[in-house]
């Protein structure tokens, strides 16, 4: 007696390529299943890369009007650009809540390194807006 992926004809050709297809798509549904956990865990760790930025407390300079802040940020090569939003968002906030608008004396990033910190130290004034 034969087995029906082994039956010749239509009707057993049928079944082959059923029995195949479905082996195909079981393997399919495993191989994702086990790389599922791998793709989550990838993800999680790229969100945590992509961080967040962090500031310190705007502070008075020895020159009257001028102001500093500090900010840095980790993960990514990009890391220095989300320290300078957060160190300009910091200065704009500080003048706004003065009524005035943020004018910037000196900028400085550092950090090019994928996995290290980057930082960027902003000296600023508030001026009157137009």
């Amino acid at each position: 007696m034969s087995r029906p992926h082994e039956a010749a004809g239509g009707d057993g050709a049928v079944r082959m390529t059923a029995a195949r297809s479905t082996g195909d798509a079981g393997s399919m549904r495993r191989l994702a299943r086990s790389l599922g956990p791998l793709v989550v865990s990838l993800m999680a760790a790229g969100a945590v890369l992509a961080g967040c930025a962090s500031a310190t407390d705007v502070s008075t300079t020895d020159k009257p009007g001028a102001y500093t802040v500090s900010a840095s940020a980790t993960g990514g090569r990009l890391a220095w650009a989300r320290a300078h939003e957060r160190a300009m968002t910091e200065a704009n906030d500080y003048c706004e809540s003065r009524g005035m608008q943020t004018s910037v004396a000196y900028e400085r990033t550092d950090g090019i390194e994928a996995f290290q910190q980057h930082g960027a130290v902003l000296r600023f004034e508030c001026h009157p807006k137009f």
